[in-house]
């Protein structure tokens, strides 16, 4: 890294965007943010502004960004304010732009991270729905126009850690089996409610549901964790990034959440990244690639760790896990489909308008209806995934009538 590396934060206000300013921070010479984006959360914008001064910033909407015009107004900062999916997606593919974090949460994240691969740029991919949503497509488009592609989830950053350099290349064709490997690990923590009585998982509040016990995290994916949807998005993930099959990927509940995940070899060795569960270490990992930068974290002290424990996921609690795995084998349209559907139903959860074992049933009922044939370019990927939010709407509303 011998020259600053220009960035595109995408999602600069929540919890990966900041992490990754902090990494950024601890290591200025070599980082400099080119541009932030965010939804509509104008007031922290403008901090971020004010402290990392990027050229450039964009919120989702016109009266968020004159929002944060007004709250720049009087201060030195010299950031140019615009709105617009299509501006964030113009940013991704600047021809100054290097690196670009793609840490939307939701299919909101998929044409502007879209736009960083076919631009040709290294893509630190936080959003993982942009491969569930889309994943052959994605994957044809980074291989099309030479893009990198890195994972920043702590479990695909652990797994592209542990696999051997010949396959720490999305643009590449390679076979896990070929290379030694013969499955992947996927490990997830259970949640809050790994020990809870199943028989009281419909009465769980919104507060109990985004109390994650080891990870800090927005609220969507902190629901999704509890429903351990988010573990099945990250093993559709997984199946793109390591161009793999279902049958190669074995999730592993592991409550502490210090080993991020394991890759399995034929000679029946099991290579593990462990670390303490802080976002900054995968997102250090990936902005330094392959060299390796101070991230702030502390390392493992093993005297004072109790121990570790594993066990199979329970499909009785976590039937999104199934669901997720099955849309998986299924196929794209599935998978977008699941995708939105949960988006839909996650979204009407938090708003207090269904329960939380509702959250399953909305998904369900809405994969069961679709009736998808050929899901494949972007129209019809948009597609299907505007279908499902409209069925999985209109699920909810019978739900809470």
């Amino acid at each position: 890294m011998s020259q600053q590396q220009q960035l595109v934060i995408l999602g600069a206000t929540g919890s990966i965007g900041l992490s990754t300013l902090d990494v950024i921070a601890r290591n200025k010479s070599l980082f400099n943010v080119f541009a932030l984006t965010a939804g509509h959360n104008a007031k922290k914008m403008a901090e971020l502004c004010i402290e990392h001064e990027p050229l450039y910033a964009v919120m989702a909407t016109q009266s968020a960004a004159e929002q944060l015009a007004s709250y720049l107004n009087n201060t030195p900062c010299q950031t140019l304010v615009m709105h617009s999916q299509q501006a964030m997606s113009d940013l991704c593919a600047h021809p100054d732009v290097d690196t670009v974090m793609s840490a939307i949460v939701g299919a909101a994240g998929l044409l502007p991270t879209l736009s960083a691969v076919e631009a040709g740029k290294k893509v630190l991919l936080a959003n993982k729905e942009s491969l569930v949503m889309s994943g052959q497509l994605f994957i044809d488009k980074v291989k099309q126009h030479k893009a990198t592609l890195l994972p920043i989830d702590s479990e695909h950053n652990a797994i592209f850690q542990c696999l051997p350099h010949s396959l720490q290349n999305a643009n590449a064709d390679q076979n896990l089996q070929e290379k030694g490997v013969s499955k992947i690990l996927l490990t997830g923590s259970g949640g809050p409610f790994l020990t809870r009585d199943i028989n009281t998982l419909k009465a769980v509040t919104v507060s109990e549901a985004v109390a994650h016990p080891n990870w800090s995290m927005g609220q969507k994916i902190s629901v999704d964790s509890a429903t351990m949807m988010n573990k099945g998005l990250e093993f559709i993930e997984a199946k793109w990034l390591f161009n793999c099959d279902a049958s190669d990927i074995e999730v592993v509940i592991h409550p502490q959440s210090i080993i991020h995940s394991m890759v399995q070899y034929h000679d029946g060795s099991i290579l593990a990244q462990m670390g303490n569960p802080d976002m900054r270490t995968p997102i250090a990992h990936a902005l330094a690639f392959p060299e390796r930068i101070d991230a702030g974290v502390k390392p493992l002290n093993f005297s004072d760790m109790c121990d570790f424990s594993f066990t199979k996921p329970d499909f009785t609690r976590y039937p999104n896990l199934q669901l997720a795995i099955d849309a998986c084998s299924a196929g794209q349209g599935a998978t977008t489909t699941v995708n939105a559907a949960n988006e839909i139903a996650v979204a009407a959860f938090l708003k207090g308008q269904i329960g939380f074992t509702d959250i399953y049933k909305i998904n369900a009922q809405t994969l069961d209806d679709a009736t998808f044939t050929n899901v494949q370019s972007l129209d019809e990927i948009l597609e299907c995934d505007k279908s499902a939010r409209q069925r999985a709407a209109h699920l909810i509303t019978k739900v809470t009538h």
